[in-house]
């Protein structure tokens, strides 16, 4: 059954849909354990590490009622979510919905080398890391925007698969903001960079709260390799169009499960 409820706005009452959403970081790669950036250019598999570490992830999520399934279209990423699913029953019979939006950021000409050699060509260029593009390479803006397509083509297949009939409607009760048990629950498996835009975006644009206890700078850092973040997002509905009304970080990079 569907967490759905009431919310009051004005004079107005409006159902709405609560569901989890988790995002998870891919499994180690060589290239990782080595230090060097893979971007997009660069397709390689999970090391042995990383395939352990992907199974991890699916023993800590096997319990999680996933409804939808997204992932990046690039191999280690492909990987760790085909692992997980395999790990969760509630995933049988679902579609693992390949998206090259949730590609990894470009870093252009300094894929393939160490990082270092991408903060000496920001220092040659008098810029700071955060904001220098290597040739060829993409801007942190133009990560945003497919972040935000992403976002809102994920809103819109949630609402349109899972919002709630009449019958429903009369039947469900009220929400809890717990993710675990949700019978709605998004999977999005991802990479480092594209991540850390992706916070940056819910936070400062979609002004997520950040968890307590938890700083900007932990928020919008790297996640380990298999990482999890989760968050609880309420949908409202106007016209044809759902939007998120209210939404919740749960936990941010949280990787004490993938430790091996």
């Amino acid at each position: 059954m569907r967490k759905v409820f009431s919310v009051v706005d004005g004079v107005r009452e409006m159902k709405a849909l609560t569901f989890g959403l988790t995002f998870v970081r891919h499994g180690e790669t060589q290239f990782n354990k080595e230090g060097l950036l893979q971007g997009q250019a660069i397709d390689c598999p999970l090391s042995e590490v990383g395939l352990q570490q992907a199974e991890a992830a699916g023993r800590y999520l096997k319990d999680v009622k996933f409804s939808n399934l997204f992932v990046s279209d690039m191999l280690r990423a492909r990987q760790t979510a085909e692992t997980i699913v395999k790990h969760n029953r509630s995933c049988a019979g679902l579609q693992l919905v390949c998206d090259p939006l949730l590609k990894e950021k470009s870093f252009g000409t300094a894929e393939g080398k160490p990082l270092q050699d991408m903060k000496d060509m920001a220092k040659a260029a008098g810029q700071s890391l955060a904001l220098f593009t290597p040739p060829q390479g993409e801007t942190q803006e133009q990560v945003k925007r497919r972040v935000v397509e992403f976002w809102l083509k994920m809103v819109q297949q949630v609402g349109c698969e899972h919002w709630p009939s009449s019958a429903d409607d009369k039947r469900s009760p009220a929400p809890r903001q717990e993710a675990d048990d949700l019978p709605v629950h998004a999977l999005v498996v991802s990479h480092g960079a594209f991540l850390c835009v992706t916070m940056r975006y819910l936070v400062d644009d979609l002004h997520c709260p950040v968890p307590e206890g938890c700083s900007r700078a932990r928020m919008f850092s790297l996640s380990p390799n298999a990482g999890a973040s989760r968050f609880v997002l309420t949908l409202t509905k106007e016209d044809d169009a759902f939007k998120v009304s209210r939404m919740q970080c749960l936990f941010v990079n949280k990787g004490d499960h993938v430790q091996i």
